[in-house]
């Protein structure tokens, strides 16, 4: 055992592109075992439910079998927004699932979701949910549409009928009124087949006797609404306050804010998940890591770096991309990459796009404040870019508010910290 006996914990569940993630976490935040698996190590089709459920036992047994399971408290998942099946009344899937990133194709559905979804809501787009839901309606013997994670949470209540406000929110639900919007069936969509929608962090049920019995653990066990694999990630963070924000220093760069009102911009492609009475608004930029490779290796980087002085400015006011078009914090499709004249030296230059990183980093936070944002109070890095001491020094004399350490980057943390809420909110703690 890694835990004090005794010791409540609550455990989150975290279902990726690659595979699953949990973590058993005790009442001060502290991770006192995890378990992981790949979807790979089962099929190699990333699309089979089947294949989902499977690695999400695997990493979660490894937990059991390190903690004592009678101490479980509650259980939420996360899985990845937008992506959704059909099912019947007992869960079994009736059409394989379409992901996160798949298409819709079908440009009468687009039309109309176009013509009748205002345009705050998240549900426009070929990817959206609610696409989604539009071409798996007529399916016979249907009885749901869920998300990734509702239909993972089915398998521990038994019920294959409850989203998250968060995983909703591309489905079209409307997280400032709380309910799906009547625009919704002006599209075609049939109401009868979205799931009940609950707070992220809400109990859904106790677990059913065949889960308890199949894993072990208490009858008395909740399970909790979840939320998407992007908001989880947030929360793993330990940003809890308005104006906390967190900065993703990957592939692109993308920021992130705890709010005390919703922010809407969809031409920033900015919307906001609900969290109680708080708000998690961000928006992603064309900038990032992807600059950065196009011109050096990792270990160029951090050979270089050791030759830059972050205290000093090149003067050198770059606009990193590496491609036209840019969507935030400015949005214009044809934006040229500023990155000229390029100094003699290298370490000269990944300085520049250091300091240009950081430079649009900043402004996407001024973007926020000026859509209504409350007052930047902090930055938490996460991502590659994270490690780097130089790049950190840059963006934080760019940008002077506290930058925290983060308490974990594991989406599966982010999810155990709404369990806990649920657990309180039910009284098994």
């Amino acid at each position: 055992m890694t835990n004090t006996a005794n010791a409540p914990l609550v455990i989150g569940i975290d279902i990726g592109t690659s595979g699953a993630r949990a973590v058993a976490m005790d009442l001060g935040f502290n991770i006192v075992a995890s378990g992981s698996s790949k979807l790979v190590d089962f099929s190699d089709d990333h699309r089979d439910p089947i294949v989902w459920w499977k690695a999400v036992q695997t990493a979660f047994f490894q937990v059991l079998e390190a903690i004592d399971r009678p101490q479980v408290r509650a259980i939420a998942i996360d899985g990845t927004s937008g992506t959704m099946l059909p099912v019947s009344a007992d869960g079994a899937p009736l059409a394989v699932p379409m992901m996160y990133n798949d298409p819709v194709d079908d440009v009468d559905i687009l039309a109309r979701i176009a013509s009748h979804a205002p345009k705050e809501s998240a549900a426009h787009g070929a990817t959206s949910g609610l696409a989604k839901v539009l071409t798996f309606q007529s399916i016979p013997d249907i009885f749901r549409i869920l998300h990734q994670a509702d239909w993972l949470a089915g398998h521990f209540t038994g019920l294959y009928s409850v989203s998250d406000e968060n995983n909703a929110l591309k489905t079209g639900y409307d997280p400032v009124s709380r309910s799906w919007p009547e625009w919704i069936g002006r599209t075609g969509a049939g109401m009868d087949v979205l799931p009940d929608v609950l707070p992220a962090g809400a109990p859904i049920a106790g677990i059913s006797v065949a889960a308890a019995e199949a894993f072990g653990l208490p009858i008395s066990t909740i399970i909790v609404a979840g939320t998407t694999d992007g908001c989880a990630s947030f929360l793993a963070t330990g940003a809890d306050q308005p104006g906390d924000a967190v900065s993703a220093l990957g592939t692109t760069l993308t920021v992130k804010m705890l709010s005390d009102r919703p922010l809407f911009a969809p031409e920033y492609g900015l919307y906001s998940h609900r969290f109680g009475d708080m708000w998690l608004a961000g928006g992603a930029s064309n900038t990032g890591g992807v600059v950065l490779s196009a011109h050096f290796g990792n270990d160029r980087i951090a050979a270089l770096s050791t030759e830059i002085d972050p205290s000093t400015d090149t003067g050198l006011d770059y606009y990193p991309l590496t491609r036209d078009g840019e969507r935030f914090p400015v949005n214009d499709p044809a934006m040229k990459p500023r990155m000229s004249p390029r100094p003699e030296s290298d370490a000269e230059f990944l300085k520049a796009i250091f300091e240009g990183i950081a430079g649009v980093e900043a402004i996407a936070y001024q973007r926020l404040g000026s859509l209504g944002s409350p007052a930047l109070r902090s930055v938490r890095t996460v991502g590659g870019g994270a490690q780097n001491a130089v790049w950190t020094a840059i963006r934080n004399r760019k940008i002077p508010v506290p930058f925290l350490p983060v308490v974990s980057e594991e989406a599966a943390a982010g999810t155990a910290r709404l369990a806990l809420i649920g657990a309180k909110s039910a009284g098994v703690l």
